[in-house]
């Protein structure tokens, strides 16, 4: 069976990256929002989401 989400080592690294990247600026957002809004928890909580993305995928 194939694995669909596999990526190149070069590819993996573009997206791990960029999804790390955005995540810290959605967690940034969300404490400027303030940390214990319903805004800046959602903001939070998707930076986390986001940041951590890539940890399912397989590299080559």
């Amino acid at each position: 069976m194939t694995d669909l989400a596999t990526l190149s080592a070069r590819q993996y690294r573009l997206l791990d990256t960029t999804s790390k990247l955005l995540g810290v600026a959605l967690v940034a957002g969300g404490l400027e929002a303030g940390g214990s809004t319903p805004t800046g928890l959602a903001l939070a909580l998707a930076g986390v989401a986001c940041a951590t993305a890539t940890v399912f995928l397989t590299h080559e």
